[in-house]
């Protein structure tokens, strides 16, 4: 039975690889066919260009500049999202006096965060972390809401019943049921942020991060270079999901 789920694991993995090659050598051939470099670059010019700029210091301290801003905002709205929604839940009154600003913020396109975020902060060094703050917040929210009403019915009232107390009852009913939405949410919403918090920063563009440059490489017409800082932002969004992933797998083995 191991080795069977083993080898569907492997396989699996195999197919994805498979998968992505194929499409790859699509775009390869797509980019052969076009025959110019403005219009449109293969991977291997892609990851040309990316090896290219990885031996510039200024790439590292960009990706790393953006890295920590749009993580920060993630990690804030996700902290503040699961703190009101855990409230709202046991608090209804909470929920429906959130309900139009989750609507709002659910509803506004980014780009009038960014222009907002622009005339309020009067910069546009934390453009990133606000928008990637808004944008995750409203799914974190409903998130923490809907897996803690999935809790069991049944425990809650044994737990009443015991007399087993509000934290015990949260560690041992709520959390189980809240983990796998959880999880899913965040793995979802992480891509989410990294793409508006990118946005944000080419609307705004603050010096030393993947916006300004993927602007540059937009004025410049530098297709190579605009397809290159997209492909690591794709790599940090997929790195920032995985270890999402290994946190919540270690986080349901404890519970």
């Amino acid at each position: 039975m191991v080795y069977r789920m083993k080898k569907n694991s492997s396989d699996n993995r195999i197919r994805r690889w498979l998968i992505i090659l194929f499409w790859m050598a699509i775009w390869e051939i797509a980019a052969r066919l076009t025959d110019n470099s403005i219009i449109l670059v293969g991977p291997i010019d892609t990851l040309r260009e990316l090896w290219r700029l990885s031996g510039d210091l200024g790439f590292w301290l960009s990706v790393l500049n953006s890295l920590l801003r749009i993580a920060s905002g993630f990690l804030l709205s996700s902290a503040l999202a699961f703190l009101l929604g855990t409230i709202a839940y046991f608090k209804p009154i909470l929920r429906e006096l959130m309900s139009p600003v989750i609507a709002l913020m659910k509803a506004v396109p980014v780009a009038s965060f960014v222009i907002l975020a622009l005339i309020w902060l009067g910069g546009s060094r934390e453009l990133s972390i606000v928008v990637s703050f808004i944008v995750a917040f409203p799914m974190i929210w409903e998130a923490v809401i809907s897996g803690l009403s999935t809790s069991d019915r049944q425990l809650l009232e044994v737990s009443r019943t015991y007399e087993m107390g509000f934290f015990r009852s949260l560690r041992y009913i709520y959390l189980p049921a809240l983990l796998p939405y959880l999880s899913t949410s965040l793995s979802s919403v992480i891509g989410m942020a990294f793409k508006s918090g990118v946005a944000a920063e080419l609307i705004g563009q603050p010096t030393g991060t993947i916006g300004f440059y993927l602007y540059q490489s937009k004025v410049f017409l530098d297709t190579a270079g605009v397809f290159a800082w997209s492909l690591m932002v794709i790599m940090m969004s997929y790195i920032c999901e995985q270890i999402l992933k290994a946190v919540f797998k270690t986080a349901s083995k404890r519970i």
